[in-house]
């Protein structure tokens, strides 16, 4: 027979130690204190297989499952010599929950179970202590009634408030014998009140109840939410803990506490942690009392009064201590603990691995593997890239107060503030003139890039974690908050309104991009630092990685940040974000709107040297390694003018007619852009275009030469290519104009013509492709919304439903669908390389910064991830992080 329960403590540890996805991470770890020999309460886990089996059969137990019950019963019984129910010397229990990972969603605990109005009697008499058995009982029901009966807890709190109000007294600790027996009575007629039914006496429905409920809350709002939060299969269910309890509210000799085996926000090695004297867990956790130091020296750096534990208990603080140096020797990695001490005794109620700041997850991290505790490889294995962000950018003071008055997506993390505006052009006004600038839009386009570049921080009302206002916040690592639906701007009175406030424009607001919140009034923000153990992290992530890390930058500003955070080249610079500096725009749209090849030439004439210059400066600041240029890629649509005085103004510029421009616009206009007439198409059509873009880049190139700097690498993408023959008379254009620039200035440089994957028939005709490119990028971005056939800057409206119902695991505009779009790019590198051996294989999308996305691009051999400049680090550790699983296979 299948065996669903496994007993631990009493020196018996049933289910193979560590064994997580059998007995969920708290039964692991109670199995494994046991079998180390440290002081467990005894109890029993039903497995998470039970979970499974309990919803497949219709929300049921199935048979054998009493029995098996009954025998882990037995197993506590014969272990602490008490009888569960038994009226003179009860047996009482805690139910827990217990996920393979730790999740806060769960069912909350049950303690005391198996008390009535009989076996209360019994543990009066039994502990020679009223106070207690009646304050045992009170609490068992109000948390049976909240956790599940599912009663309103706030009912009971308020009963309680009123035993306190009417007896003179402040704490629950002020209460006698007598006033507990009495609330108790008050708590069963709110339970008859709301139910209609009595509290239930008998200790083994009680229990059945409890079971029940643990594996009810699996699938709650709550849990489901934070499991498609944290992306947890719903599939995994979740074990049950019964476990005899032990008191922390015995008197004096007694206590409850918490605590870590380092400091978890700065991963200093001292102990931290917090306990009370004659409580119970939850009123440490609850914050019914102040809870008290652990140790002496947190007592006294705090400037506190209340004897620490190492002060009042000195002795079971010394046998705490031991535990703490066994668990970390044993987990290899700092712990999180639970304990109780009855009377003297002391009890390890649970140990997990302890969730940290960043800061602590390096230093610990670090200083573990310093002090041979893990290796090297473990230490780089422990961090979690995507926890870097907390590190690379500027974050709100902990300490300072908040106004929160609005919430959306943490789309781009970091905080800042400033005064809000809205529209670009005031963002560069005001920032021009030394203020600090939150630009506020309803969404943002690429007309904003020159407002976002010189705002502190974006804010919209629409969009998701993919929006455009999004994917270029994180490119210039700019706090962004996207999606705040609440917010309702008002563009012509230059105000914005959430509730019943408003917030004009020059007002200052914070952002929080880590979190999403919005706050009114300037909030202190803290600078992050980058030395210490984040440096010698890297150099240990770098020596055992495969996968080069460039990254997305088009901006001198950006492409320091880059090379600062370790980047190893330019795996995009998008041409188009230059074109929109105000400086540009005109001549661009003039460009555009031009009737003949003539003035088009004419309009490019004027944009070469502003474009010449920004690649000479690239090329300057990057010393030699590669920068991948993509020619002009977006539609010309997203450069027209919208209102009248910018009309105006490319008119004077190229003495047209005002009305004749408008008509010109009509005539481009789209009705799918994004399918339309963009990226190579632009240069099949107006082969002007690329040829200005061709000749600023080697002209650069070889004036960068000249100097005597180190020779740049230009690599010259050609966007949005859907056969060979686009490829092949784009190709030939550029080398034309290299050939020229080359004899014209008398000097060659070394280059690379290749190609953007973004199609799905581009993949699929990634052998003949291949024989016209040196290279392929990968553009995720759009290969995924051409393979899915999904808009992402319109998906944030139905892909969190998808993901919800597990369509798809996670949103694939943020990570990789491997199944689909990762399939077409296994197709490409394939096919691409059978025909070019030496083809170089890089990505550029947003997914370049994920660090699930970046596993797969070690899976099928990929040279590079390109991401933006402060994902650099996060892909670097993710990278070495890839090579080292695939390693051990």
């Amino acid at each position: 027979m299948t065996q669903y329960v496994y007993r631990f403590g009493g020196g018996v540890s049933e289910g193979q130690a560590g064994d997580r996805n059998l007995l969920g991470g708290k039964g692991a770890n109670l199995a494994e204190m046991s079998a180390i020999g440290l002081p467990v309460p005894p109890g029993f886990t039903i497995c998470t297989e039970m979970c499974a089996l309990y919803y497949r059969e219709g929300e049921r137990f199935p048979d054998g499952l009493t029995d098996e019950v009954a025998t882990g019963i037995a197993h506590i019984e014969k272990v602490t010599g008490k009888k569960f129910g038994d009226p003179a010397d009860p047996l009482l229990v805690s139910v827990r929950s217990g996920a393979r990972v730790s999740m806060p969603g769960m069912m909350d605990t049950v303690l005391n179970l198996g008390l009535n109005d009989e076996t209360v009697q019994g543990l009066a008499a039994a502990s020679e202590d009223p106070r207690f058995a009646w304050d045992s009982y009170r609490r068992f029901i109000q948390m049976y009634s909240d956790v599940v009966l599912g009663l309103d807890h706030d009912a009971f709190e308020e009963a309680l408030e009123i035993a306190k109000e009417d007896k003179g007294v402040h704490l629950d600790t002020d209460l006698e014998a007598e006033d507990w027996e009495r609330l108790t009575a008050r708590y069963k007629a709110l339970v008859q009140e709301g139910l209609g039914r009595p509290f239930p006496e008998d200790p083994h429905d009680q229990l059945w109840g409890a079971i029940g409920a643990v594996f009810g809350s699996w699938n709650g709002d709550r849990a489901k939410t934070y499991r498609r939060l944290h992306h947890i299969p719903h599939d995994w269910g979740t074990a049950v803990n019964v476990q005899a309890m032990v008191f922390g509210n015995r008197g004096d000799s007694s206590a409850t506490g918490v605590a870590f085996t380092r400091d978890p926000s700065t991963g200093e090695r001292a102990y931290y942690g917090e306990y009370l004297i004659n409580a119970q867990g939850e009123d440490v956790v609850a914050g019914i009392r102040t809870p008290q130091y652990l140790t002496r020296a947190a007592r006294e750096k705090a400037g506190a009064r209340s004897p620490s534990m190492e002060e009042a208990l000195p002795e079971v603080y010394g046998q705490l201590a031991g535990v703490f140096e066994t668990l970390e020797r044993h987990y290899r990695d700092m712990q999180d603990i639970e304990f109780t001490v009855e009377r003297g005794t002391l009890w390890m109620l649970q140990t997990r691995t302890g969730k940290r700041t960043a800061k602590a997850a390096l230093k610990i991290a670090v200083d573990m593997a310093q002090e041979g505790l893990i290796s090297e490889e473990e230490a780089v294995l422990r961090i979690d890239p995507l926890q870097l962000d907390q590190l690379l950018h500027p974050t709100l003071d902990p300490k300072a107060e908040r106004d929160v008055i609005a919430k959306g997506l943490p789309a781009s993390p970091g905080a800042a503030c400033g005064k809000a505006v809205f529209d670009a052009d005031s963002a560069v006004q005001r920032a021009g003139a030394g203020e600090d600038v939150i630009l506020v839009r309803v969404e943002t386009s690429p007309e904003d890039i020159h407002g976002m570049h010189a705002a502190r921080g974006i804010l919209t009302a629409r969009g998701g974690m993919t929006s455009h206002a999004a994917v270029v916040a994180r490119g210039m690592g700019r706090p962004c908050v996207s999606g705040a639906g609440a917010i309702s701007i008002d563009y012509r009175n230059r105000r914005m309104r959430v509730g019943g406030r408003e917030v004009a424009e020059g007002e200052v607001i914070t952002l929080d991009g880590t979190t999403g919140e919005v706050m009114f009034g300037e909030v202190p923000t803290v600078q992050p630092e980058l030395v210490g153990d984040f440096g010698t992290l890297m150099v240990w992530a770098d020596s055992g990685r495969r996968l080069r890390v460039r990254t997305n930058a088009e901006t001198p500003k950006d492409c320091r940040t880059a090379l600062e955070f370790g980047a190893e080249g330019i795996g995009l610079c998008r041409t188009e974000h230059m074109f929109f500096d105000p400086d540009r725009i005109t001549n661009v749209r003039q460009m555009i709107l031009a009737q003949n090849e003539t003035d088009r030439r004419a309009a490019l004439d004027k944009l070469l040297p502003a474009q010449r210059g920004d690649f000479e400066e690239i090329f300057r600041i990057m010393e030699g390694l590669p920068v991948t240029i993509r020619l002009l890629d977006p539609p010309l649509h997203e450069f027209l003018p919208h209102a009248e005085e910018e009309f105006a103004e490319v008119a004077r510029v190229s003495g047209t007619d005002v009305e004749m421009l408008r008509r010109r616009a009509a005539e481009l206009a789209e009705a799918n852009p994004m399918l339309g007439h963009r990226g190579c198409r632009l240069g099949i059509t107006y082969p002007e275009i690329y040829e200005m873009q061709a000749r600023a880049i080697f002209e650069a190139a070889v004036a960068v030469a000249r100097d005597g700097a180190t020779p740049p690498l230009p690599e010259v993408m050609v966007p949005l290519v859907a056969t060979r023959a686009e490829l092949a008379i784009i190709r030939a254009l550029i080398e034309r104009v290299a050939a020229t620039v080359f004899e014209e200035q008398g000097l060659e440089v070394d280059y690379l013509v290749g190609t953007m994957i973004e199609l799905p028939r581009a993949a699929l005709a990634a052998a003949d492709i291949a024989q016209e490119a040196r290279f392929f990028s990968f553009g995720t971005n759009d290969l995924t919304q051409t393979a899915l056939g999904v808009s992402r800057d319109d998906a944030g409206r139905f892909l969190g439903t998808y993901v919800e119902q597990g369509i798809f695991a996670r949103d694939p505009f943020v990570s990789i669908d491997v199944e689909g779009v990762g399939e077409l790019i296994a197709i490409a590198v394939e096919r691409g390389r059978r025909s070019r051996p030496d083809l170089k294989l890089g990505i550029c999308g947003e997914h370049g910064g994920d660090p699930a996305s970046i596993g797969f691009c070690e899976q099928v051999g990929l040279d590079y991830v390109s991401a933006s400049p402060y994902r650099v680090p996060i892909a670097r550790l993710a990278a070495a992080q890839a090579a080292l699983r695939k390693a051990k296979g």
